[in-house]
């Protein structure tokens, strides 16, 4: 059933991309105001996610000895770190607000590369989180799911925006979408083969949400002026958060 889980949760986020890429395109004024709420919500669950439910588990994984708690820090930090490196390299920034999108009208092919690794390890991170349990993979899931509806939105604002058609970046982006199922085998078999990958993954997975959250997430809301608007992500990014932390309870 664990794969069964792996398979419909990462297959339910492309759809869900190829959804909301869809819908833009059709209606994107409207959802051009929406963006930074989705990005406060997304924020707020992949902070919350890594600091209640992943680093408890990393805790816990350490106490069974196959890593100890220094080793898990150090991988967390690593993923911290190669993330920016990878931003960095590939000059790869979550695009959030689309009135920012020019500065990557040359990347258009880089930005595709990336979205596609990128959404790899998000199956992979999804794959852990479902070995662990199955409610924590949900959860993990659909805090993913939030992340990446504004970030392929970005990217396909992006592709446009580099002279692709409509049609073009819709099905590019979708096909690097499906990427996240892969990344979901993979990590799946991984963990079912080397005794070590739950703990390492776990630790590196709350490297990469903390990362997202902080340098990716939360710049794009520090951007805002309008007091009510900034009132309410604080409210959100706040919502989201105590979502998890009560999720956590819960588990």
């Amino acid at each position: 059933m664990t794969l069964i889980y792996i398979l419909i949760s990462t297959s339910a986020i492309s759809l869900l991309t190829l959804f909301g890429i869809t819908i833009f395109s059709i209606s994107h004024d409207r959802l051009k105001k929406s963006l930074l709420v989705l990005v406060a919500l997304s924020a707020g669950a992949m902070f919350g996610n890594a600091m209640f439910h992943l680093l408890p588990e990393m805790v816990h994984l350490t106490k069974e000895g196959t890593l100890t708690f220094f080793g898990a820090l150090l991988i967390a930090t690593g993923a911290y770190f190669i993330s920016f490196l990878f931003e960095q390299f590939f000059s790869w920034h979550h695009c959030h607000n689309t009135d920012h999108c020019e500065e990557k009208q040359a990347f258009g092919h880089l930005s595709l590369v990336s979205d596609a690794i990128h959404n790899t390890i998000d199956g992979i991170i999804i794959a852990t989180s479902f070995i662990i349990s199955p409610a924590f993979g949900f959860i993990t899931t659909a805090t993913i799911a939030l992340h990446e509806l504004p970030q392929e939105l970005g990217d396909y604002a992006v592709l446009v925006h580099a002279g692709w058609s409509k049609k073009e970046a819709l099905i590019s982006n979708f096909l690097a979408s499906t990427t996240v199922v892969l990344g979901g085998l993979l990590g799946y078999f991984l963990t079912q083969s080397i005794v070590l990958a739950v703990p390492v993954l776990v630790s590196f997975a709350m490297g990469s949400f903390l990362y997202i959250a902080s340098s990716d997430l939360i710049p794009e809301l520090k951007h805002q002026t309008d007091v009510k608007k900034i009132i309410t992500h604080s409210s959100i990014f706040l919502l989201a958060v105590l979502m998890m932390v009560f999720s956590s309870l819960l588990g």
